[in-house]
């Protein structure tokens, strides 16, 4: 079976949490003695984790970034819910999704997924074509989220807004140009929030697409703000509603 890497302490930690039976080997840099990579260790061994010792160069060379922190892991794939259907078909209580029409940043997708996953949306969607898919930068960015937030690619964005659309599946679509905020919008109900790419916004089938555009209201200078911001605002008000 391919395996995938995996680095970081948060990334590997949320691996060792949750699956630590698909771990084939950890390695760590041997030079690092603090606290942090102690626990770290310990743990990894308590639950019968291998773990290689390594040197930075040869911990930078798996990982492919210098920002390592010391531990990379070489892991089994998890088992992917492959369709959006199958994730809908588990979820208790009104679905929340995140859409993510164009985001091509591994930076930005890795804080999107880590914002998905503290606000408990089920799934991150986003188009096959114009978008970053999962790899070790985001994975690392995600702290651990990528592993526990379904990120679903489909080939048409448009036709599957739509297929949620007859899952009676709201569609708001965040657009700076909106006449109504967020704020003025019932989270409670199913819901998928859509945003896109810093610069272009979503494009202009999938805006078409929406059942309505709201906007996150700006005060100050700057006319908007990061898509990972964005998600965490927009996803932390429909969580805020829920928890009411």
């Amino acid at each position: 079976m391919s395996t995938k890497i995996l680095f970081g302490f948060h990334a590997v930690t949320v691996r060792l949490k949750t699956a630590p039976e698909s771990i084939v080997e950890i390695h760590v840099d041997t030079t690092r003695r603090d606290a942090r990579m102690r626990q770290f260790v310990e743990r990894a061994e308590g639950l019968g984790a291998k773990l290689v010792d390594s040197d930075d160069a040869r911990l930078t060379g798996l990982a492919g970034s210098p920002r390592h922190q010391g531990v990379v892991a070489r892991v089994q794939p998890m088992k992917a819910r492959h369709s959006l259907d199958e994730v809908l078909d588990e979820v208790e209580g009104p679905p929340l999704l995140l859409v993510l029409d164009g985001v091509t940043d591994p930076h930005n997708l890795g804080a999107c997924l880590r914002v998905a996953d503290g606000a408990g949306a089920h799934a991150v969607v986003a188009p096959k074509d114009h978008a970053v898919g999962l790899n070790a930068t985001v994975a690392k960015v995600a702290s651990g989220a990528a592993e526990t937030v379904p990120y679903l690619m489909v080939t048409n964005l448009a036709r599957t807004l739509n297929e949620l659309k007859e899952r009676d599946i709201r569609i708001v679509g965040f657009s700076d140009d909106a006449e109504r905020t967020l704020y003025d919008v019932d989270f409670t109900q199913p819901v998928a929030l859509v945003l896109g790419a810093e610069g272009p916004g979503m494009r202009q089938l999938t805006r078409k697409t929406c059942d309505e555009l709201v906007r996150i209201p700006m005060q100050g200078a700057v006319e908007s703000l990061n898509v990972s911001v964005a998600a965490g605002v927009c996803l932390y008000e429909a969580l805020r509603q829920r928890l009411k």
